[in-house]
């Protein structure tokens, strides 16, 4: 469908609507010197195409180490398997939400919302409390806990070049009891995102946000849409 897009030095989307199949979430490739970190993983209609991406991009898909999961459903976490099966990465999901990917659960996971059966997923490593960071090639990648949109959801960020990349998935919801969705600990979720003050926010289905104040006007609107934006950000 498409090609890789270079997003920041060795940061690259590699999966999405536009460039491997109409039901992905974005999906990325951070390099780091030679091991690769892939940031969620496209509905798995898409592997080939998405491993084709990465090839384009210059890089070797057989050096991704780490499959970072930022949340369980399925648009992100569907070609999890056929990946790891052909790379042998390890699978990094928070506690909160590994259970769905372990046992495949149609709803927690939105597969039924797709009409696909999701396999059981064993997972490599699950990210615990409100924060943890990852250490690859001497950087950190950092993995904060943004529950709302379900209990498990996480955003990652980096610094790199002097900026600020976020990877914030799916900023803008939806909120559904079958999925474990709280809209106030969205809310306070988003403003954990606002404070770091990104550059770069790489949203789940929405695109590439560059320059602060435009990462910081989409976070804001979903806010003041939702009615739950902070007195103080409200300027």
């Amino acid at each position: 469908m498409g090609e890789a897009e270079r997003i920041a030095p060795g940061i690259y989307l590699v999966a999405g609507p536009n460039i491997s199949h109409a039901e992905d979430a974005t999906a990325f490739v951070v390099e780091f010197g030679g091991e690769l970190v892939m940031i969620d993983s496209g509905v798995g209609r898409s592997v080939a195409v998405i491993l084709d991406n990465i090839e384009d991009a210059g890089l070797d898909p057989g050096r991704i180490s780490t499959l970072i999961l930022t949340h369980c459903h399925i648009d992100h976490i569907g070609g999890a398997a056929e990946i790891r099966a052909k790379t042998g990465c390890r699978i990094v999901v928070h506690e909160l939400d590994a259970d769905a990917v372990e046992t495949g659960d149609a709803n927690k996971t939105a597969a039924g919302w797709y009409g696909r059966q999701l396999k059981a997923l064993p997972v490599d490593h699950r990210l615990r409390g409100e924060a943890e960071t990852l250490a690859f090639g001497g950087e950190a990648l950092h993995c904060p806990h943004t529950p709302g949109h379900t209990p498990g959801s996480i955003s990652i960020y980096l610094d790199r070049g002097g900026k600020r990349i976020l990877f914030g998935q799916d900023i803008h919801g939806p909120f559904n009891p079958a999925f474990g969705s709280d809209i106030d600990m969205w809310a306070r979720s988003m403003r954990k995102l606002l404070d770091l003050e990104a550059d770069i926010l790489c949203e789940g289905h929405f695109g590439i946000f560059q320059t602060k104040d435009r990462v910081r006007e989409y976070i804001l609107r979903y806010l003041k849409e939702y009615g739950k934006l902070p007195v103080k950000s409200d300027r």
